[in-house]
């Protein structure tokens, strides 16, 4: 019995994922459209658009934090605040690099206020200052956030 290269291709990526990936790249290459492992490729195209997405608002949470922290936590500033800097300044390049993608960047734009809630939450918990020194809603342009020179 003949296996179907598709076939073939679909054991591949269960066994050995970089041979698959090797594979299906000189399928498209090559314009082999006939033999891909569509069911496959659709699943990692979507994961990879997914995990890109959460790295935004991963790094976006983690900065906002920082900020939050920075901004509001005025007893700890003169300890902590040349460090919270530098985490600012780390979340900043690393939002930077992924952000050269438009749709990255739109998708950053349109989770802001969310992703702000939960900064917000994590900076009551991580300073035990009150919730009402915080505001409600995000008090920083997404312009400032991501400005390398800006600090609140």
């Amino acid at each position: 019995m003949i296996m179907k290269p598709l076939k073939v291709t679909s054991l591949i990526y269960e066994q050995d994922y970089p041979e698959w990936l090797d594979i299906t790249l000189n399928q498209l290459e090559n314009r082999d459209l006939e033999n891909i492992d569509w069911e496959h490729l659709i699943e990692e195209i979507t994961a990879l658009g997914n995990e890109q997405r959460h790295k935004v608002e991963s790094y976006l949470l983690k900065l906002l934090i920082h900020l939050l922290i920075y901004d509001y936590w005025k007893s700890e500033k003169d300890r902590s605040g040349r460090g919270w800097e530098k985490e600012i300044d780390n979340f900043r390049l690393e939002l930077d690099l992924l952000l050269e993608s438009k749709v990255l960047y739109n998708h950053c734009a349109k989770v802001i206020e969310k992703i702000y809630i939960k900064a917000r939450n994590n900076a009551i918990r991580k300073s035990n200052l009150s919730p009402d020194i915080f505001p409600k809603s995000c008090p920083y342009s997404l312009t400032e956030i991501l400005d390398p020179e800006w600090l609140p």
